[in-house]
Parts: structure tokens; sequence; C-alpha cells
């Protein structure tokens, strides 16, 4: 039996010597494990560098950009803005305004004033292309301050005089706090139609910016979360697939009110393309770079400011819909009531889109140029 045992022991040894040899096969030396998961580390981390990095803008006039076709002005800093003019000539206007598009939108997306006002008033309107948008050259340095000193410039080289009245729609209506905060002695009046809302302004409580944020569709609520807190996610997370982005990007239509609805689908599809125009340099210098400042850390609060007309030589409008189901009307009532030298024009009924109601147009110009007469 001692035998059989000591024969049995010595065929387990062989038995376990051979499975530690089998298994040695597979097992990698720890310097080489180290080196691997070093090596598919550092290929993670490429990967992720690409996927959140932004492609270059196709900047018009290089080699592969679209081609310069607006006239432009050469900024200080040696960027190109692009503009249109409309309206009598500007050296016969009686009254002078720049206008600030909004989101997705460029140039030739002016407010539409009648021709019968523009003649019977003398207006002259200057439209131009945002940093990034159209045929303006992007600005990786754009800041909250950057818009207003662009149009400052802009007003100069073109000759526009000591003063100007500013429109601005949607997020183009909230860069014009921009102008009220760095060049309110530039401004012979300013009017705010349907302003985008920053939901991090200070002096919003908290529990109504909330509220309001909430009632966002919950996609946008990511993606404005993401431009506030993340920025440098921005681009990555609009162009991912996993999870649904921005649905104003997406244009998906259930952003907008009744009343939005019907208006678009009025609207003359023979008009001049220009849908190309707005994101022809890239998406990320156009319409991620403006959530980023839309949504970012604002330098100033716009209910801090304080009226740059005091002595009633000029006035601020500020438009908004009930019904926009883009800007929150609860946030724009309190920023209204806070600012009592702010001219508030609510419209029932009608929501984000409404300065294409027909004659609205007509309305707000009338009211700014010319207030109650």
């Amino acid at each position: 039996m001692a035998g059989a045992s000591r024969k049995i022991s010595a065929a387990s040894a062989r038995a376990h010597t051979r499975k530690a040899k089998q298994c040695s096969l597979f097992r990698f030396p720890s310097g080489l494990l180290k080196k691997i998961s070093v090596v598919l580390f550092v290929g993670l981390l490429a990967w992720a560098y690409q996927a959140i990095k932004p492609p270059p803008p196709k900047i018009c006039g290089s080699p592969d950009g679209p081609p310069i076709t607006a006239p432009r002005i050469k900024l200080s800093d040696g960027r190109h803005l692009a503009y249109k003019e409309i309206g009598v000539p500007k050296d016969k206007a009686k009254y002078k305004i720049i206008f600030v598009h909004g989101f997705d939108s460029c140039r030739h997306h002016a407010i539409p004033i009648s021709p019968e006002v523009v003649e019977e008033l003398g207006i002259y309107v200057l439209s131009f292309d945002r940093a990034g948008y159209g045929e303006s050259d992007p600005n990786p340095k754009r800041t909250v301050k950057s818009i207003a000193l662009d149009i400052e410039e802009l007003a100069d080289q073109l000759g526009l005089g000591s003063k100007f009245y500013v429109i601005g729609f949607s997020m183009g209506g909230q860069l014009i706090w921009t102008c009220l905060k760095y060049i309110p002695h530039r401004l012979a009046g300013a009017a705010l139609v349907a302003p985008v809302i920053n939901y991090w302004w200070p002096s919003l409580p908290a529990n109504l910016s909330k509220e309001a944020y909430q009632q966002q569709h919950p996609q946008d609520q990511w993606a404005i979360r993401v431009a506030h807190y993340a920025p440098w996610l921005t681009y990555w997370w609009n162009t991912q697939k996993w999870f649904p982005a921005s649905s104003v990007i997406h244009q998906n239509p259930d952003v907008f009110s009744r009343q939005d609805k019907d208006l678009l689908s009025k609207l003359s599809t023979g008009k001049e393309s220009m849908v190309h125009d707005v994101r022809q340099q890239g998406e990320f210098e156009s319409l991620h770079r403006d959530m980023m400042i839309s949504f970012g850390t604002w330098n100033f609060d716009p209910v801090d400011l304080e009226n740059p007309f005091s002595n009633n030589e000029g006035s601020v409008h500020l438009w908004m819909g009930d019904e926009d189901r883009l800007v929150p009307i609860s946030l724009q009532r309190y920023i209204a009531g806070k600012l009592p030298w702010i001219h508030y024009h609510e419209l029932p009924g009608s929501g984000h889109i409404f300065p294409l109601i027909p004659g609205m147009s007509d309305t707000i110009v009338r009211s700014l140029l010319l207030g109650d007469k």
C-alpha cells in the first residue's frame, strides 16, 4: 500500500507539473503585462482625444474652404466679418440699425422690415455674420465681450457714426446684453427679441431657474449642461451617436410652438437658398462655440446693468411670446421685472419666431425708433 501511495503521489506531482507548465504558456511576464496596459491606456487616450477634438474650420477663401461672395471688413485682430446692407443708403438714412442674427443663422436672416416702413422712416440695416458663421472668420478666442467689440468696429469701419441702434434675435438677442454692458455709449437704442437666457446667471432665483430648465427637452438639458460644465466636450456630445444631442442643432420641429410651425409652413421655399451658408465653415466654430458662450460662465449679470438712457435719449425693448418653447417666459418676466427701464412687450399666443408674423417686425422697429409716436 505504501508503494502504491508513493506511485500515486509521484503521478500527482507529475500531473501538477504538467498543468503548471501549460498555465505558464498562457501567463504574461509581469513586465510585458505592464507594457501592454500602458499601450492600451495610451491608445484609449488617443482615441478619446480624437473623438473630442473638433476638426479645423474650413475658412472662407482658403484652398479647401468656401468661396468669398460677400463684402467683408478686416478687423484689428486680422479676422474678417462678412456683412449685408439693406434699406436706404447709409449716407441718406435717418436711422441706422445693426442686426445680430441668432443661433444657426447668418447675415441673410435679418429682421424682415417691410419696404414701405424702410422708405417711410429712412432705415438702413447692417446685418453681419457673427464669428464662425457664414463668411466671417472663426474666432477661437471668442468671449462674451468680443461680439460687442466686433459690432463697434464694424460700425466704425462702415461709417455709421457715433451712435446706432442694435436689434438681436434669439441668441443674437442675448448678445445685445453685451452691447448694453460694453458699448452703451455707442447705442441710440436696443431691442432684444426673444433673447436666450443663461440659466446660471447669478441673479436668477435657483428654484425658478431650475423649474424653467426642467421644462426643456431632456436631450437639450444635457446639451446645455455639457456646454456649461464641460465645454471641451461640446463638440463630441453634439456629434456622437450614443445619446440624443441638441434637438435645436438637429432641427427637431418639436422645439417650436403651434404658431411657430404654422409660420414655418407658410414660408416660401422659392426664396434664395441660404441654409448652406450658415454652417459651411464647420459646426464647432459656429453652433457649438455659440452654445459654449451662451450657457457658459458670464463675467457680468444682465440684471445688474444700469439704464444706459437715464436721460431718455434712447430706449431698450424686450419682446417675448408667451408660448415660446425655446426660451422660458418665466425667467424673461423675472429679468424684465428687475429692470424697470426695460420696455417689456409680451405677445399672447406667440412662440419663438413671432417676428415672422406679417407686420410684427415693423411694429418692433417702429417701437424702437419712434417710441409711442
